[in-house]
């Protein structure tokens, strides 16, 4: 089964209307791909959790049955080529249970093929969400993991830093929190870096199989992807989805800036 997650941050402060993924999918697709909105269906409505807080699982799993996806039915989700949507379909998917998901390297830039405007209708799927046990992160998680782990932050360095912050109230990181952009995941290919790459870099953080990974960016969808990239690398993790757009929703919460993670 595919999954079209093409969606992107809001680009109406630079050209007065919001991406509309559903209108690029509209445009062309890969064959057989069933459209998902990440901000309908892999999210709940933004507020005190987050501005992409964990979606009401009949609400995604309903959106999962509707696009096809069945228990036992491999499932591959791409997006416009950043892999950060892909990698929260990916990521709610194994949370809840499949076992048989990937995203697609490169994104839909990567495929070679043939592309079709029809969109299909596929039978209806019989996925059930189960969550599993350990994988998400809370506020209080967080800075614990940021004590006694390792909690790295997968946003741009300046935003980690405090320098800007274009989208949420307050500048700087979780107190403990490493920085480690999801950018760098990356070749100039935008494809992923080789495993020995980035187990070397996720190691040179600290980040290795014996010791316990979290990861937040600003709303749980960057971060999916740096979960993902920590996988490849054999290091398994936990993502904090509320990020940094729920931490500073409390102004009570430290907050640090600069490039000391205290």
């Amino acid at each position: 089964m595919l999954l079209d997650v093409r969606w992107q941050l809001s680009t109406a402060a630079a050209t007065g209307e919001p991406f509309d993924g559903r209108a690029a999918y509209a445009s062309g697709h890969i064959p057989g791909a069933v459209f998902v909105d990440l901000d309908r269906e892999l999210a709940s409505p933004p507020g005190p959790r987050g501005r992409h807080p964990l979606p009401d699982l009949d609400v995604f799993g309903a959106a999962m049955r509707r696009a096809g996806v069945s228990a036992g039915t491999p499932v591959v989700a791409y997006d416009g080529g950043i892999g950060w949507a892909a990698a929260r379909a990916w990521w709610l998917l194994r949370w809840t249970g499949h076992p048989d998901v990937r995203v697609l390297d490169g994104g839909l830039p990567a495929w070679d093929g043939p592309t079709e405007t029809a969109a299909p209708v596929p039978a209806e799927g019989d996925f059930v969400p189960k969550p599993a046990d350990g994988a998400v992160l809370d506020a209080d998680g967080a800075a614990a993991l940021a004590r006694a782990g390792v909690l790295l932050d997968a946003r741009a360095g300046e935003r980690y830093r405090g320098e800007v912050e274009p989208i949420d109230p307050v500048g700087g990181h979780i107190p403990g929190a490493l920085s480690a952009p999801t950018s760098d995941n990356v070749g100039p290919d935008g494809r992923f870096r080789p495993a020995a790459e980035l187990r070397a870099r996720f190691g040179e953080l600290g980040a290795t199989p014996d010791v316990p990974v979290g990861v937040y960016c600003g709303s749980g969808v960057s971060a999916a992807h740096e979960v993902l990239a920590l996988e490849i690398a054999g290091v398994p993790a936990s993502l904090y989805v509320g990020s940094w757009s729920e931490w500073t929703s409390d102004p009570e919460r430290p907050v640090a800036v600069g490039p000391d993670p205290r």
